[in-house]
């Protein structure tokens, strides 16, 4: 991936990422979790000290070795096991129906193929199962959007390709999910052009559906 995407990157991003501001939100989108889990970004494992007592398991997610090994303190200390299962969120290699529940955190922001990761996560998960997420996106603020368009391209090239202007909720219902709970909001520690976010959960649709 080169020196700076594979040994600077993911050190930066478990620094920024791991900032105490981020903790209530990655709670929030821990909630509900349970069963077999299945998170892409897995990152660092900054959401270890959050998953619920009701997981059974997580299948991590992760391309980058550094962030793997960054996690290693975390993943030492969780009561849940959890497994380095997949480096390629658009091409997930588990089963149909293999998971009850999902964990994303900004993370769709990132992915190149954004729409086919969450059509991944649709069929790995089992019907009626849930994805939950707490994404930056596009800002509801006409403003902020400008400076999001503006800034997008420099992003892109000091944050491995992140965006600043997916529309979170648009992209999850086009792969066919059905948003269950959803709030959008700013993060008021962190300037508007990132830190607009979505966090919720949303669906697949179950069998009969």
């Amino acid at each position: 991936m080169g020196f700076y995407a594979d040994r600077v990157l993911p050190r930066l991003i478990d620094k920024a990422c791991g900032l105490q501001v981020t903790v209530p939100e990655r709670q929030r989108a821990c909630t509900g979790l349970h069963g077999r889990v299945v998170e892409i970004g897995f990152g660092s494992g900054l959401n270890v000290p959050y998953y619920p007592s009701a997981v059974e398991s997580v299948s991590a997610v992760e391309p980058a070795d550094l962030g793997w090994k960054l996690a290693g303190k975390r993943l030492a200390e969780s009561a849940v096991p959890v497994e380095r299962s997949g480096l390629d969120g658009e091409s997930l290699p588990f089963p149909d129906n293999s998971f009850d529940t999902a964990l994303s955190t900004w993370t769709m922001c990132t992915i190149p193929d954004v729409d086919a990761a969450l059509h991944e996560v649709r069929r790995v998960l089992k019907p009626g199962g849930t994805l939950h997420f707490v994404e930056h996106g596009l800002a509801p603020d006409t403003k902020v959007q400008r400076w999001q368009h503006r800034l997008e391209p420099i992003q892109k090239t000091v944050a491995g390709g992140c965006h600043l202007t997916r529309r979170i909720p648009e992209l999850l219902t086009q792969a066919g999910f059905e948003i269950r709970e959803l709030d959008r909001f700013y993060e008021h520690s962190t300037p508007k052009f990132i830190g607009a976010l979505s966090l919720g959960y949303a669906a697949s649709p179950p069998a009969n559906g």
